[in-house]
């Protein structure tokens, strides 16, 4: 009688020791945060760019050290996002530092050369 309450042993893989994956807490939202890095890292937005790619880096950063912990935790295809997404921040915070640089610089560039453009006529 108690063997027809137990589980199956043998024949197929036992489903009941088997511990169910799960997706890592932040992979979805480091993927989307690192896409908009790279919307949003065009000219006079660059600094959300920069804000963005920073927030999704310090949340791979933080989901990266617990795949690393207990990778049979997690599924593979969150932590392929979570690749993915710190890639996208990476390139996004580049771009974002890029046209920021080029944005002082003209800034700059035009406060400095405004007081001898009345000398030109």
């Amino acid at each position: 009688m108690e063997e027809q309450n137990a589980p199956p042993e043998t024949g197929q893989d036992n489903v009941f020791l088997q511990p169910l994956q799960q997706n890592l807490p932040n992979s979805t939202v480091v993927l989307t945060l690192g896409i908009l890095s790279i919307v949003f890292s065009i000219w006079y937005l660059s600094f959300v760019g920069v804000i963005l790619s920073i927030i999704a880096l310090v949340l791979a950063g933080k989901d990266m050290a617990l795949y690393t912990s207990n990778s049979s935790k997690y599924t593979l295809s969150s932590y392929n996002n979570l690749k993915a997404g710190r890639i996208c921040a990476l390139i996004g915070l580049t771009v974002a530092i890029i046209f920021t640089v080029i944005i002082i610089l003209v800034v700059f560039g035009i406060l400095i050369t405004m007081p001898f453009w009345g000398m030109i006529d």
